[in-house]
């Protein structure tokens, strides 16, 4: 389990069009993710935090106390941290307002993409998460993961042609 502040690059800006892998435990690793409530209240909150910032949220997957995300940045100006900032500041507030309770650890971690990094290979190792936790034997049967870009049959069929990425990636 990662522990600590994870820390940012610090040669590095977040701005303009780059993908990262993001991933939020919620406060002191609560299972607060197993309603279709509590999942749609927060996943709206990333999707009007995405559109302000101008990112796609590629593929998301909301384990039961946690969230891993692949988001992509649509124009030169998008900020990955302002995207992250209001991600979890506007849904712990949602979250805490309509279900009275503390939604996230303070920090999160996020790894930037590299160019030659498949984007399908990232989506594939969030979308079978559900899989490797033996939460569902199949991808398709996990009510909690998606895409905001593309349909879920979609996804799974590109998925299915890329190679999976390794634990560590």
């Amino acid at each position: 389990m990662l522990t600590g502040k994870p820390d940012h690059l610090k040669t590095f800006d977040y701005f303009g069009l780059h993908r990262y892998f993001l991933t939020f435990c919620t406060f002191e690793r609560q299972r607060l993710f197993t309603t279709r409530e509590s999942v749609d209240l927060i996943l709206l909150q990333f999707q009007r935090s995405a559109r302000e910032e101008r990112f796609v949220l590629i593929a998301y997957c909301f384990m039961p106390a946690h969230v891993h995300l692949l988001i992509e940045a649509q124009a030169d100006d998008s900020d990955a941290r302002r995207f992250i900032k209001a991600a979890k500041q506007d849904s712990g507030f949602y979250f805490k307002k309509h279900l009275g309770r503390q939604l996230w650890q303070r920090y999160g971690f996020e790894r930037t993409l590299r160019r030659n990094e498949s984007t399908l290979g990232v989506a594939r190792y969030i979308i079978e998460n559900p899989v490797r936790a033996r939460l569902v034997q199949n991808a398709e049967e996990y009510p909690f993961a998606g895409s905001s870009v593309y349909g879920f049959a979609e996804i799974m069929e590109a998925v299915a042609l890329e190679p999976r990425i390794s634990r560590s990636g």
